[in-house]
């Protein structure tokens, strides 16, 4: 990719783990909304649950989740009180008892939560849903905090898969983002997992953090390597200090340009891919038998706010701060502060805040842009028939694909449009094209590269 490519198209776009994505969620879909979506599901369906935990014992400087610093355990007691209220409170207006094919712990730092209170909350799942033969159980691990009986704790409770949090081997990187962790930390971590029979195991790296070269990446994923992951995500930091105000505390001068975080990114997934690795959407890498590995292949790998993933499951249920759930009917999401949270599910109402009802025109749109992500090619007529649509509408969307196809983003043959490896850094800009919500220039979204 040339720099003039790079200076073009290197604006602000959603990262697309919804559509429409969550700055377009709105204040009119309420608590009772939720309550008659709930009602409305099919009973027989598998869910998905997210379950979010805002706290964390330190803050990552580069860090663009929903979380705050834990000063004493008090507050997380009292918070997990609050997940089991909201756990009754949505199992009361399902149409009966349900199965989950899913469920993953986030945060913040899941496992800021006690050994106790991590099986407390999965027993109480247990008596409220069905555990789905094969359902997968994951968590992200801060290896810095977790202990041993934490991990004996969620094996236990069933969990088969667990993402570890780690960005960077570099000290010089881990100082400047303030998380400081060695590598002998983490493959402790990765054993005691394993030794309990935890096989599914995920690494979080970075690229774009401050004084991280081409170099010193390629050194972080080499050393990631020795831990034999089934998957990595290789995410890049998302500079967004009006939203995230703890990022101002970081080098900005010390941030690589784009033109740099393009180059880490490619040397990162060179060594991933020459390690047998196989590339999934923009930022996750695979072994072959990988089951996400094996979804992408059949054309079955979705995408949910949790990025990539294998979950079929046409019911997402969010839980907690700021979480956000899926539906057929539309999205849902939480307050974002635990105050508001906390008040709502102590008064026994559905703590949701805001949302968005989905129209068909979204579905169709979300469709297409989620293959787009997910295959790199979507075929406009085959998605418009499936909703009864006609492709040739897409006039104003086939100029812009056009035009972005004279630079080399995007390749069309009639109406299936396929972005080629070159242009797939970028595929959240041909995305956008379909994005009726889309503002260029707003700044509410992290940049494309």
């Amino acid at each position: 990719m040339t720099p003039e490519l790079i200076a073009r198209y290197d604006q602000r776009v959603p990262r697309y783990t919804s559509y429409p994505t969550a700055p377009h969620f709105k204040a009119d879909v309420t608590a009772e909304t939720y309550a008659s979506w709930l009602a409305e599901l099919a009973p027989d369906g598998p869910l998905s649950l997210y379950l979010h935990v805002p706290f964390c014992a330190e803050l990552c400087l580069y860090c663009g989740c929903n979380t705050a610093v834990a000063r004493s355990y008090k507050a997380v007691a009292s918070y997990v009180d609050c997940l089991e209220r909201e756990i009754d409170l949505v199992a009361q207006h399902l149409p009966g008892p349900m199965a989950f094919s899913h469920i993953h712990w986030g945060g913040g730092t899941p496992t800021i939560l006690s050994p106790e209170d991590l099986e407390r909350i999965s027993r109480h799942l247990s008596a409220v849903f069905t555990i789905q033969s094969g359902a997968e159980i994951s968590v992200e691990i801060d290896p810095r905090t977790i202990t041993r009986e934490h991990v004996r704790a969620l094996a236990a409770s069933g969990l088969n898969r667990a993402s570890l949090g780690v960005q960077d081997f570099d000290p010089r990187v881990q100082e400047a983002i303030r998380r400081v962790q060695s590598f002998e930390q983490t493959a402790q971590v990765a054993a005691w997992l394993r030794h309990a029979g935890v096989n599914g195991l995920n690494l979080d790296l970075m690229y774009g953090l401050p004084f991280q070269t081409i170099e010193s990446v390629k050194r972080s994923v080499d050393v990631a390597l020795k831990l034999a992951p089934d998957r990595i995500a290789l995410f890049g930091y998302a500079h967004v200090p009006w939203m995230k105000r703890h990022q101002a505390l970081l080098p900005e001068a010390a941030l690589p340009n784009a033109v740099g975080r393009v180059e880490q990114r490619e040397a990162a997934a060179a060594i991933l891919i020459q390690a047998g690795y196989v590339q999934l959407g923009i930022d996750h890498f695979a072994k072959p038998d990988d089951p996400m590995a094996c979804r992408q292949k059949d054309g079955r790998l979705h995408r949910n706010f949790q990025g990539y993933t294998t979950d079929e499951a046409t019911a997402l249920i969010g839980f907690g701060t700021s979480a956000i759930g899926s539906l057929p009917q539309g999205y849902v999401q939480n307050p974002p502060t635990t105050v508001a949270y906390r008040d709502a599910v102590l008064n026994g109402r559905l703590p949701v805040v805001r949302g968005v009802a989905l129209s068909e025109d979204d579905r169709l749109r979300r469709t297409i842009i989620e293959r787009l992500m997910c295959d790199f090619s979507v075929d406009l007529d085959e998605v418009a028939s499936e909703f009864h649509w006609n492709a040739s509408n897409f006039r104003s969307e086939i100029d812009a694909i056009d035009e972005l196809a004279q630079d080399g983003l995007v390749v069309r043959d009639g109406l299936t449009l396929t972005i080629p490896k070159e242009g797939r850094a970028l595929v959240r800009n041909v995305c956008a094209v379909f994005d009726r919500y889309f503002e260029n220039g707003v700044q509410r979204h992290s940049r494309a590269l």
